[in-house]
């Protein structure tokens, strides 16, 4: 993970790999297929960062040569919760590395006239305050939608929460730590800025339509 010029709660992605999908997300002629793939893709190299403070503990294994004491995961509780429709697009990568994670989901709509988010939708496990949660989405950008995600949340109870994208605007991470002091952000590159219309910039796009080939 990289440096940058955010608190010690945000992370940024520091690879190569994930400086070259992110490239081949951006370009505006990616396909469809090629585009759903690698944000599967870039998800499952970040979840594996993101998950890098799991506790281990110990258990026999026999090996073709002798007996050990090995480590395996402690069996802490995850739950990812992607943010409708475009976080849907990470679920599959995230899993990949966390089968055994349960799987939230949050809808959200933006008031035409206010422009603040309002949740439609939440369908939680019924444990959800007891799991460590990760919401997902692909575009951290103005960040009124994550931070009502993380408001949702902690409501429910939950208090170790994590918050993963694949691009971030600067105003949507400094909204995050602002309001949200205690949730770790881990993107796969943070972008120069916002548009007149609220999209990142360079960006890859209106991500929802991208990887549902809806426009």
């Amino acid at each position: 993970m990289s440096q940058n010029q955010f608190g010690p709660k945000v992370h940024v992605m520091d690879h190569p790999l994930v400086a070259h999908k992110l490239t081949i997300m951006r370009d505006k002629n990616t396909s469809v297929k090629d585009f759903r793939e690698l944000v599967s893709e870039v998800g499952m190299f970040i979840t594996y960062e993101a998950m890098r403070d799991l506790p281990l503990t110990t258990k026999e294994v026999e090996t073709p040569l002798c007996k050990a004491m090995l480590p395996t995961l402690a069996g802490k509780k995850i739950a990812v919760v992607p943010i409708l429709r475009a976080g849907l697009g990470l679920v599959d990568g995230v899993l990949r590395m966390m089968p055994s994670a349960r799987v939230g989901h949050i809808g959200m709509y933006r008031d035409e006239e206010t422009l603040e988010p309002h949740v439609y939708f939440c369908k939680m496990p019924k444990d959800i305050a007891e799991r460590e949660v990760m919401i997902v989405d692909p575009m951290l950008a103005t960040g009124g939608s994550a931070d009502a995600a993380i408001s949702e949340m902690e409501k429910r109870g939950c208090t170790n929460i994590k918050l993963m994208v694949l691009v971030a605007a600067p105003v949507g991470i400094q909204l995050i730590e602002k309001n949200h002091p205690n949730v770790e952000i881990y993107c796969g590159a943070v972008d120069e800025c916002l548009n007149e219309h609220g999209y990142i910039v360079p960006g890859l796009g209106d991500a929802g339509d991208r990887i549902f080939g809806t426009k």
